[in-house]
């Protein structure tokens, strides 16, 4: 495993981080099988971890919690979020500082911690980060309740608003092959001194059209939300198949080295329910893409 620096912070990632969300906390996949894998990412040099209060119906960051338990948690950088909570089967949104400490004060005891290395606000809007709102959060890392302050979004006036502040630390944004115009988010975010987080780096499967590969209950869930809320990158997908066709690597690991080829990004954040995925994911650290497959990717993106 590779490790990268997470921008100014201080602390070193590994270039292939492990998401703690969807399917894997759903209380229908084995929590014997989620916590399996949490392990086997640990001890094949995963240091990066990421959930959330809100994910899987509230059951993800309990889940990951147990799976911490009895582990050293000295060289993990462990990040969760705050601002939204699965709660009276929904998932409730508050971004007012006194929820979020809350939050916080409720993360670090479900996952057993004195402090959390790296809090992201979750999904919060740009016209919601007042003075006053980020003299709040930087109180929280006053008092020792968090180390590093983040926020992510899928919404680029918020993303640009996130990096101009010098309260946030970290970012985590959408970068994958299907959206190369998350380069210059990046890139600012880099000279910013933030450390960026890429989410949904394998596309969520579209690249290789896993919508249409159903092998089971989970296939089902995935393909699910996929349509519901995916449809346009589904169609996008279809011009990378080629990823899938590589010699020497999988597509996934090409989708991969993809992204860690932008020195930008400190982690790429990876979710997986299936072992022999971990494995291929973790293996795609300090994988490089060849000259021409770099050249194909870039007249796909030219639509040529």
């Amino acid at each position: 495993m590779h490790y990268r620096s997470l921008g100014t912070t201080g602390l070193q990632v590994s270039e292939i981080g492990f998401g703690c969300a969807s399917w894997w906390g759903q209380v229908a996949f084995a929590e014997a099988e989620a916590l399996h894998l949490v392990h086997y990412a640990i001890d094949h040099g995963v240091t990066f971890f990421d959930t959330s209060p809100a994910y899987s119906r509230g059951n993800a960051e309990p889940r990951f919690g147990r799976a911490l338990k009895g582990r050293d948690l000295s060289k993990l950088v462990i990040a969760t979020k705050a601002g939204t909570r699965h709660a009276q089967g929904r998932v409730r949104r508050d971004m007012s500082l006194s929820a979020i400490e809350q939050d916080v004060v409720q993360s670090l005891k479900t996952l057993g911690l004195e402090t959390l290395p790296v809090l992201q606000l979750h999904g919060p809007a740009a016209d919601e980060l007042t003075p006053e709102f980020l003299e709040g959060l930087l109180n929280l890392k006053k008092r020792g309740l968090v180390q590093a302050l983040g926020a992510n979004s899928f919404d680029s006036e918020t993303l640009y608003k996130i990096i101009a502040s010098p309260v946030f630390d970290v970012v985590m944004m959408d970068f994958n092959v299907l959206r190369p115009d998350r380069k210059a988010l990046a890139s600012a975010a880099q000279a910013a001194g933030k450390g960026v987080l890429a989410g949904m780096p394998l596309a969520m499967g579209h690249t290789g059209l896993q919508v249409l590969k159903l092998r089971g209950l989970r296939d089902l869930w995935y393909a699910a939300r996929a349509f519901k809320g995916h449809r346009r990158d589904i169609a996008q997908g279809t011009r990378f198949q080629f990823l899938h066709h590589q010699e020497g690597m999988s597509g996934s690991q090409a989708a991969l080295a993809y992204v860690l080829s932008h020195p930008e990004i400190s982690c790429a954040v990876v979710g997986t329910t299936r072992m022999h995925h971990l494995a291929e994911n973790i293996s795609a650290s300090g994988m490089c893409l060849s000259p021409d497959l770099t050249a194909k990717i870039a007249r796909a993106h030219a639509g040529k």
